[in-house]
């Protein structure tokens, strides 16, 4: 079998296991789906067979493998169409098989984390290529060289270079521009020029116009356009001449250093040296006047690009309409807006959000909803950041329930609604008090397969705050370590304060306590006895019998006859579970039926002494079967009575 029907049948595969997992997928299972979803992004590479493998016979044997030639040449494909972590994904899948990778495998796979970033493996590599007794070849060390040049470690890219001379084979031009740019990289663009001047004395190698391209690149990003004035001279000099890409990247670093006046200049050099501006040349400049907010030079410069043969684009149209609208000049708009007709320029669905969001931000939300039935009119679908301008305009407008159902119609148009503007809503009914609202959309967030980030619950800890109830707040804790994700200190930041703002100090200080104990502390494994979706159903749950749930219970000592109270029992309610000593259970019979006591503490019945402190003391009954409490502070966990977090002490009165 070739590699392409190879390829083929990969294809089909990872399609036929999407499908079925997806029809596997039950919907109990969605919370822990999700948090899979999030660990395969950053899927680890596997050197080893599994211990349960058979291993090829080929690959033991040492006799070529047809499998792992075209699962290689698979892995080139992936890599060029674009998708190396599907390129490393071909890879695992390789060893799980039982086979042993070769060299050009190993290379191939190499350049794939490099083209990701991820670095972390590249000793890794290095270290089975030498395990396995392979004989590293130029193509091999080139990658190697590429990966630390990419990475900005120099050190390790000079010895992999001059290991690669002791093994008797010739850097070609392209190591030497792998090392310069590894050194602009790294912010030493003069060790840049010491690689250069090395490459004058080799023989076999010269500098070439892509050599010369990266050291200007390398001067410019270190803000020293000078030197890369210099470097042009030399390249003339040398008989080499620029191209658009040399003058680009000088056009980049004036706009970078809010000199486009110097940019526009450049263009002159250009056509001096029969170099044609392009569109990404004058997109550069009009993008720079925009940021400095010298809106009508852009406008000014469009014009002037007629001279240039050169057709505005629309993303240079789109840059004009933002820049006009962030100085709130809509003559300016109109303006653009013509010319694009006479280019025959038609807007996209940027265009529109841009025009949208300008609405959106100063409040009318009736024009900014007729922006986007525009739109949809003119046959252009609608992205979900047009959406999300959308929802977000009508939470600054107090008006969640609006923003709330575009998640419906986006669904309805075949558009997955992301965590941002699931998020966005979230965010609109905690700001308006209903917490309720608030979990219901986030249960519906999970239906839908998304995961929420840390912004999510941040989010839901922040409304139960402005809600008075921090510990609602402390709750999502649990729930963000069942989705995987860990509280950072302005989490528990969050939930300190809302115990500060009811004047809990001390419970405030505890939270902080647990943030330090987090960073200090490694986290413990702990067998999960429901899965995440059932912790967040039992959460959910809780919410509607929030007025039941009394978290420190002592009891009074009935039986000795105490005047002080002995705290035999302090046991978190998660369902209002109360003592069988007091006058109330758990479930009361009356005639309302079999249901829980419900706390009321609106008398207020003076001042008691409980283990030599003075605590509030409140006379309450219980709303079911009218039994009476008394309710007071706990002097060592709590300040003051709160609803959910009293010392519940059975009393007669």
């Amino acid at each position: 079998m070739g590699y392409q029907e190879e390829f083929h049948k990969e294809m089909s595969n990872l399609e036929i296991n999407s499908k079925n997992d997806s029809n596997l997928v039950l919907r109990d299972e969605r919370v822990q789906e999700l948090s899979i979803k999030e660990k395969s992004r950053d899927e680890k590479i596997q050197f080893y067979p599994m211990p349960e493998s058979t291993l090829c016979t080929f690959c033991t044997s040492e006799e070529s493998c047809k499998i792992v030639r075209s699962r290689t040449k698979l892995m080139n494909i992936l890599l060029e169409r674009g998708k190396p972590n599907e390129a490393q994904s071909v890879f695992n899948n390789l060893i799980r098989e039982g086979h042993k990778p070769s060299l050009v495998t190993y290379t191939t796979l190499l350049a794939s984390l490099t083209v990701q970033k991820r670095f972390e493996y590249t000793h890794s590599i290095i270290s089975q290529v030498q395990k396995n007794g392979m004989e590293p070849d130029s193509v091999y060390f080139n990658a190697v060289v590429n990966a630390f040049a990419e990475s900005g470690d120099m050190d390790e890219a000079m010895k992999m270079f001059e290991k690669m001379k002791s093994h008797g084979m010739k850097p070609t031009t392209s190591t030497f521009n792998t090392l310069i740019k590894g050194y602009g990289i790294s912010g030493k663009p003069e060790e840049s020029l010491k690689i250069m001047e090395i490459m004058s004395r080799d023989d076999n190698v010269k500098p070439n116009l892509r050599t010369y391209n990266v050291l200007v690149r390398a001067w410019c990003n270190k803000r020293n356009i000078k030197e890369a004035w210099s470097i042009v001279s030399k390249m003339v000099a040398s008989g080499i001449e620029p191209d658009a890409i040399t003058y680009n990247t000088l056009v980049t670093a004036y706009v970078q250093n809010r000199q486009t006046k110097e940019a526009e200049d450049v263009i002159s050099e250009m056509r001096d040296n029969n170099v044609q501006p392009n569109e990404r040349t004058c997109g550069i400049i009009i993008s720079g006047y925009c940021k400095e907010g010298r809106i009508r030079d852009a406008l000014r410069f469009v014009y002037k690009m007629k001279g240039f043969g050169v057709r505005p684009n629309l993303v240079v149209f789109n840059s004009l309409i933002k820049g006009f609208l962030d100085v709130s000049d809509r003559d300016g708009v109109d303006e653009v807006l013509t010319l694009m007709e006479e280019f025959g320029v038609k807007p996209d669905v940027i265009t529109f959000s841009t025009i949208m969001n300008a609405w959106s931000a100063a409040g009318y939300m009736i024009k900014c909803r007729e922006i986007f039935d525009d739109m949809v009119e003119a046959g252009i679908k609608p992205d979900v950041h047009a959406y999300s301008i959308l929802a977000k305009g009508y939470i600054r407008a107090q008006e969640p329930e609006k923003a709330e159902e575009l998640l419906s119609a986006m669904k309805k148009s075949g558009i997955c609604p992301n965590v941002v503007i699931f998020t966005t809503v979230i965010s609109g009914w905690c700001s308006n008090g209903s917490m309720e609202n608030a979990m219901r959309v986030f249960g519906k967030m999970i239906e839908n397969g998304i995961s929420p980030n840390l912004k999510t619950f941040e989010t839901l800890i922040g409304g139960y705050a402005e809600a008075n109830k921090p510990w609602k707040a402390e709750e999502m804790l649990e729930l963000m370590e069942k989705f995987n994700i860990r509280p950072e200190k302005s989490t528990f930041t969050l939930i300190a304060e809302a115990w500060r703002d009811i004047g809990l100090t001390k419970e405030a200080n505890r939270i902080m306590g647990s943030f330090r104990k987090q960073t200090t502390v490694q986290p413990i494994e702990k067998p999960h006895e429901n899965t995440p979706l059932e912790s967040f159903e039992k959460f959910y749950q809780k919410e509607a019998f929030s007025r039941l749930q009394i978290p420190n219970v002592v009891l009074s000592d009935h039986q000795k006859g105490s005047a002080t109270l002995t705290k035999r029992s302090r046991t978190v309610l998660r369902e209002a579970e109360f003592s069988s000593d007091g006058f109330c259970s758990t479930k009361t019979t009356c005639r309302f039926g079999e249901r829980a006591p419900v706390v009321s503490r609106r008398q207020f019945q003076g001042q008691v002494c409980v283990s030599g402190s003075c605590s509030a003391m409140f006379r309450s009954n219980c709303l079911s079967c009218r039994a009476t409490f008394s309710i007071v502070t706990d002097p060592g966990r709590y300040d003051y009575v709160v609803e959910a977090g009293a010392t519940l002490v059975p009393r007669k009165f």
